[in-house]
């Protein structure tokens, strides 16, 4: 079992939504926290089929277990939310009515805004859980992350190839295909294939239409579905103005470092090997996001490039951090290029690279170069 670092301190006070990709630990994690729960759980086919048919039972049932404001001690929980739009009409009511707490799960909203549900009018404060992070695992191990990724089945289970093959096959190659309303599966799989060789790189919309056979607009309502479904995370170019001509289409990452790698079936990762370059940032960036959300600070992460060839990985806020990420041993002056072209135009509060040094240090104009681990402690309390 893993410390999850998302609080969810307003709940006794809000309903709240709690959303995250298919095993992230959503379930796990709301059953540990609130064990003596009214749990609705909409994979179970009898509750399901009864909730489906009648809507209404839900306001009928806690209405008879006198669940109020004034009563209740832990919130409702309706798991899977998704799988009813209907309910939510139901469960609105009963915010209104009776002061009601509910934690609301699911894996996406966009069955929900497609069908035009009641999404609360703001009433319910928005959760998202990711997959784990470098402070939830005890005696974290990169290599072992960078392989088997940090879903915690994965990260856990001696058999993740068989359980990424699953969750690829039965999960992202059909569930979500779904979610496109097309009867192209085999365009949707193609694109998934094509999307993770692409994984944190600019897009390309009409290159990647063209690999996979199906039109531009296609390729771009298809990456809008894995951001509906949480699978992944569009990362817009920085732009703010500036004296060099920039890079302005979005760079795009996938949930999981463990399934980027399955679907590019890049074979084993060590240090030093040319896919852990790839896969080292891919998880620095799962790291910020995470960070970004659970620390409530909800800073915007954005990338830099110049159509002259400087980069920097990820921009934070407004440009007050830059931040590079290099998977050197020993980051030298070649791999500051970038982040120093960044800080002449921009004047960042902070300039860090991200390296597998292994000790902190800075430059005489400032750019501190830190071990991962150092950063991500950093990162923890705040950077």
């Amino acid at each position: 079992m893993y410390r999850r670092a998302l609080d969810l301190a307003l709940i006794d006070e809000e309903s709240c939504f709690l959303w995250g990709a298919r095993q992230t630990g959503k379930s796990t994690f709301l059953r540990e926290r609130y064990p003596d729960a009214h749990y609705y759980d909409l994979l179970k086919s009898d509750q399901y089929r009864r909730l489906i048919n009648e809507p209404s039972l839900l306001r009928e049932e806690l209405t008879a277990l006198n669940v109020s404001a004034d009563t209740q001690i832990t919130p409702v929980i309706i798991d899977e939310v998704q799988k009813i739009p209907e309910l939510l009409d139901e469960i609105h009511w009963l915010m209104e009515n009776r002061g009601v707490r509910f934690v609301l799960c699911g894996s996406s909203a966009r069955k929900l805004r497609r069908g035009h549900a009641n999404l609360l009018g703001g009433r319910a404060i928005r959760y998202e859980l990711y997959p784990l992070t470098y402070g939830e695992v005890p005696q974290f191990d990169l290599i072992r992350a960078l392989n088997r990724g940090l879903l915690p089945r994965m990260y856990d289970s001696a058999h993740y190839p068989r359980l990424l093959q699953s969750y690829v096959s039965d999960y992202l190659r059909e569930e979500i295909a779904a979610e496109a309303l097309t009867r192209n599966v085999p365009g949707f799989s193609r694109f998934l294939d094509v999307a993770a060789l692409s994984n944190g790189e600019v897009i390309s919309y009409q290159n990647i239409a063209s690999e996979c056979g199906v039109s531009a607009p296609t390729v771009k309502e298809y990456f809008q579905i894995l951001e509906d479904t949480l699978v992944g995370t569009a990362v817009p170019a920085f732009r703010k103005k500036a004296k060099r001509r920039v890079i302005l289409s979005p760079k795009f990452f996938l949930l999981d470092v463990g399934l980027v790698g399955f679907l590019c079936k890049r074979g084993k990762i060590e240090y030093g090997s040319s896919t852990f370059g790839r896969a080292f940032e891919h998880f620095i960036f799962m790291e910020l996001r995470a960070s970004s959300s659970y620390s409530e600070e909800f800073y915007p992460i954005n990338y830099w490039r110049t159509a002259s060839g400087f980069e920097v990985d990820f921009i934070l806020g407004s440009g007050e951090l830059a931040i590079e990420v290099k998977s050197s041993r020993q980051v030298n002056y070649r791999h500051l290029k970038g982040i120093r072209a960044f800080a002449e135009e921009h004047a960042p509060r902070r300039c860090i690279v991200v390296s597998c040094d292994r000790a902190p240090r800075k430059t005489e104009d400032g750019i501190e170069i830190l071990p991962w681990q150092h950063f991500l402690q950093i990162l923890s309390e705040g950077l």
